[in-house]
């Protein structure tokens, strides 16, 4: 096997294809969640295609809605298909390019798990957002309730044991609630809740499902990008063999994603 590929982001077509969709639908839900108010100031961190960001946009009558990101491929998308209120630019979690204290609400879709640094990247959401502020993002529940990624990775397993090392459960522990409630009061926020939220993921037929990983974009499309032909091949079948079918071929999953949000004291923590 090769070495595995990096998961830097930059084709935006192919990750719509693969994850975009599915962080739209849970975004509809997670926005409503923050109980906004009409006039907000927004920024979305690490926002990618802007899935989050354009629900921001159409649903919350921001004052402004600003989103962030390191690939300026997946920033030019965003800015290509968000709506003329919305902003972008390239730029790193953890060295916003934002005043202290000049946001009601910083966010983040899908991208915790992959800043580098993330206690620096919160630290930096603190920074930006008022007094009284919001702090909150989604990620996915890798460990069991991203059904179509759990089937994957079980395939992948049973196929080849060493793609556990890369197995998104094992890479990503802090997509668990137990760990975004840590990371959030350790930021010094307060009133933090995590909370569920759950999306159904609908294939026409196994090939829509099978076809995305092999589009490069992400930790498990990176994984089959490192396989010869006869071990993509031999994951296919296995994934196919597990991936619970309807009559007509249709396959109906439903996806968990864990929000947490908390709030900006409005006098700094005592220690």
């Amino acid at each position: 096997m090769a070495e595995q590929s990096s998961d830097r982001w930059t084709a935006a077509a192919a990750y719509e294809t693969y994850m975009g969709r599915w962080s739209r639908a849970v975004a509809a839900s997670f926005v409503p969640w923050l109980r906004p108010a009409d006039g907000w100031r927004w920024l979305d961190v690490g926002c990618g295609t802007g899935a989050l960001t354009e629900v921001i946009a159409d649903g919350c009558r921001p004052r402004t809605v600003a989103g962030v990101d390191t690939s300026p491929g997946f920033v030019a998308a965003a800015r290509d298909a968000a709506p003329a209120a919305a902003g972008f630019a390239v730029a790193d979690a953890s060295a916003l390019p934002i005043a202290d204290g000049s946001c009601d609400a910083a966010v983040s879709g899908l991208a915790l798990n992959f800043f580098p640094d993330q206690r620096g990247a919160v630290a930096e959401a603190v920074r930006a957002v008022r007094p009284g502020g919001t702090v909150a993002a989604y990620v996915w529940d890798y460990t069991d309730g991203m059904q179509f990624l759990r089937l994957f990775w079980d395939a992948a397993v049973a196929t080849d044991p060493a793609a556990g090392a890369v197995d998104e459960r094992r890479r990503f522990p802090a997509c668990h609630p137990d760990a975004l409630r840590t990371l959030w009061s350790a930021a010094g926020l307060a009133e933090v809740v995590v909370v569920p939220i759950e999306v159904p993921t609908s294939f026409r037929d196994f090939g829509a499902l099978w076809g995305p990983f092999g589009l490069g974009q992400g930790p498990a499309p990176g994984y089959v990008a490192t396989l010869d032909p006869a071990a993509r091949e031999r994951l296919r079948r296995a994934l196919r063999r597990i991936v619970p079918a309807r009559p007509d071929g249709s396959i109906a999953l439903t996806a968990r994603a864990w929000a947490v949000r908390g709030q900006r004291p409005d006098r700094p923590r005592t220690v």
